[in-house]
C-alpha cells in the first residue's frame, strides 16, 4: 500500500473524536433507558400520556436533519449562498425543536405532572431534558457554521466542520426518536 493509500482511509480527528463522543452520549441513554424499564417493574409505576408536541417536534426535527444534508450537498459543491439559507434553516428549526420541547414540559406541568412528581414523571424529564441539551450544543456548532458562512471573505473551503455538525445533528434526531418510540411503548 502507498502513502496516499493510507493517507485517504484516516479518519479525521474531528471526526473520530465525535464518534467517541456519540457512543458515550448513547451509553449514557441506554443507562437511561434501562433505568426507566427496571423501575417500570415497581407495582406503584404511573403511566399517562406524553404530549402530542413530542410528536410535532419530531417532525421538526426529522425536517432539519433532511435541511443539514442538504447544506452539506450545497456547500461541497461550493453554492455558498444557498449553503446559508440552509444552514440558517437548520439552525431556526433546532431552536423550534427546542421551543416545542419547552411547550411539551409545560403541557406536563399543566396536567399536574411536575418534576418531583411521580418517578415516571421525573424520568420524561430528565430524559428528555438531557437529550434538549445535547440538541443545544448541536444548535451551538450550527450557530457557529453560520456566523463563519456570513463572517468570513475568504473561504477555506474545508468540508469537514460542516461534516461533523451534520453528523452529530443526524445522531441527536435518530436517538430522539428512538427516546419517543421508547417512551411511547414502555409507558
Amino acid at each position: 500500500m502507498d502513502a496516499m493509500s493510507l493517507q485517504r482511509k484516516k479518519i479525521h480527528p474531528h471526526k473520530y473524536s465525535l464518534w467517541i463522543a456519540m457512543g458515550s452520549i448513547t451509553m449514557m441513554f441506554i443507562g437511561f433507558t434501562s433505568a426507566y424499564v427496571v423501575k417500570r417493574a415497581q407495582a406503584n409505576w404511573f403511566t399517562f400520556q406524553l404530549p402530542f408536541i413530542f410528536w410535532i417536534s419530531t417532525a421538526v426535527i426529522m425536517t432539519s436533519s433532511a435541511t443539514i444534508q442538504m447544506a452539506v450537498k450545497q456547500f461541497r459543491n461550493r453554492n455558498m449562498q444557498r449553503y446559508k439559507q440552509l444552514i440558517t434553516l437548520t439552525a431556526v428549526l433546532g431552536v423550534a425543536f427546542a421551543a416545542c420541547q419547552w411547550i411539551g414540559f409545560k403541557q406536563m406541568t399543566d396536567m399536574g405532572l411536575p418534576l418531583n412528581g411521580p418517578a415516571s414523571v421525573s424520568f420524561i424529564y430528565v430524559i428528555v431534558g438531557v437529550h434538549l441539551l445535547h440538541v443545544l450544543g448541536g444548535v451551538v456548532a450550527l450557530l457557529i457554521m453560520f456566523g463563519r458562512a456570513f463572517r468570513t471573505r475568504v473561504r477555506t473551503y474545508s468540508a469537514v466542520p460542516i461534516e461533523v455538525a451534520a453528523t452529530y445533528w443526524h445522531f441527536v434526531d435518530g436517538l430522539w426518536i428512538y427516546l419517543l418510540i421508547f417512551l411511547s411503548i414502555a409507558r
